[in-house]
């Protein structure tokens, strides 16, 4: 009999995940916010908002009903938007089994106690053991089968062991990891910066300017990160500069699209409409900002984000704003806070 997995969340990401797991021989259930949204996935065998012309293979078991759709499930994955997380494992709790594998596949942090996800989780759920997977994965890829490489994080590595042994295949590799805080950390401030990146294109500031501002950017998430007891070396990995790379120059990016679409003078609410997705860097903005004054962490990048998205200030002023900040000597602004 094979396993189950349940696959909570059916956007992009989770619709990718189900598929993956069907493939590697799993008795897969993909659930929907929406019931509208399961039953077309369901009768269409396509998540046409997401992932069209990707056809779903029929094992999978589409469901709006989260009690139904954990049922007998060994692990859990976690795909929701960063700003339902928190609600959704609260519903879902009853429904846990001690014991049970929950991964973190979504990417953020939460906005009212600006904690990360896996924590928010864990606090709804107590009796699960929770993980987080991240790294450069867009999901149209992986739907597709073109080669992808993710990492899994946990206190345990018993856990991180078991997870890499139900996604790897000669598409998927997976690496573990011990620093769930950095994994969640880079994956989850890379949008921000993703989104700086696209209004970067928008602007036509050219190459150099989005080398440097990816640069700079990683520096200061791993500043927060470390803030709040990161290793500093995951940041260079998969989870940190891997997704830096491929959501601050891919299409694929929602993120970039929207910061696109902003650099043009577009608001950051049009963006979102035009998108016609969850654009996480924006909420995230929000909530990076907020823990970074919390802290003490200078990050100037994500200031100036905060200030176009919640503040009004023009893009061009904002990046005036950094390219006239004090003179600083690179590798000690870089370090500042790693040590504290």
């Amino acid at each position: 009999m094979k396993s189950k997995i349940a696959v909570i969340g059916s956007g992009g990401w989770g619709t990718a995940i189900a598929v993956l797991l069907v493939k590697r021989g799993f008795d897969v259930s993909l659930w929907s916010y929406m019931k509208e949204e399961s039953d077309n996935l369901r009768k269409f065998k396509e998540n046409k908002p997401f992932l069209p012309g990707i056809a779903l293979p029929e094992e999978i078991d589409f469901t709006s009903d989260l009690e139904e759709a954990v049922k007998g499930a060994e692990i859990i994955f976690m795909v929701t938007p960063s700003s339902a997380t928190k609600s959704t494992a609260k519903k879902l709790s009853p429904f846990v089994k001690e014991g049970t594998i929950i991964v973190n596949a979504s990417k953020g942090l939460t906005e009212d106690t600006l904690e990360r996800l896996s924590v928010a989780i864990k606090k709804e759920i107590p009796q699960a053991e929770i993980c987080v997977m991240s790294g450069p994965s867009h999901a149209e890829e992986v739907a597709r089968d073109l080669p992808t490489t993710n990492v899994v994080a946990s206190e345990n590595i018993e856990i991180c062991k078991k997870i890499q042994d139900v996604l790897m295949c000669d598409t998927f590799r997976v690496y573990t990891c011990a620093d769930v805080v950095g994994v969640e950390f880079g994956g989850a401030l890379k949008n921000v910066i993703a989104l700086c990146a696209g209004v970067s294109d928008g602007l036509n500031l050219g190459d150099n300017a989005k080398a440097a501002l990816m640069t700079r950017g990683m520096a200061e998430i791993a500043r927060l990160g470390a803030s709040e007891g990161a290793d500093i070396k995951t940041f260079s990995g998969l989870s940190g500069m891997g997704d830096l790379i491929v959501t601050c120059t891919s299409m694929h990016s929602r993120n970039r699209r929207a910061g696109i679409l902003i650099g043009q003078g577009m608001s950051a609410k049009d963006a979102i409409k035009e998108v016609k997705m969850v654009v996480e860097g924006i909420v995230t903005a929000n909530a990076a900002y907020r823990l970074a004054k919390k802290n003490g962490v200078e990050m100037p990048i994500t200031q100036a984000a905060y200030s176009v998205l919640f503040e009004g200030k023009s893009a061009k002023d904002a990046v005036k704003a950094l390219m006239s900040r004090d003179k600083k000597n690179e590798n000690e602004e870089t370090i500042k806070g790693f040590l504290d």
